[in-house]
């Protein structure tokens, strides 16, 4: 599945974009595992999923990226 796949697939389970859950619960020095747990407990993501939104939050992704 390519990133952008990912992304639309999230946007259309939970109608949020990356930029959507930046607004919610990311403070400075969460922890990698505290954020996807939050992605797959309040969004009902798989952790591929949660991981796309993550790499996105982190800068090593964006989303343009494929």
């Amino acid at each position: 599945m390519s990133f952008q796949a990912y992304l639309t697939n999230i946007k259309a389970k939970t109608g949020k974009t990356p930029e959507d859950f930046k607004k919610g619960k990311l403070k400075d020095g969460i922890k990698a595992g505290e954020i996807i747990a939050w992605l797959k407990e309040d969004f009902d993501l798989g952790h591929g999923h949660a991981m796309a939104i993550y790499a996105i939050f982190k800068g090593v992704k964006n989303e343009d990226s494929v």
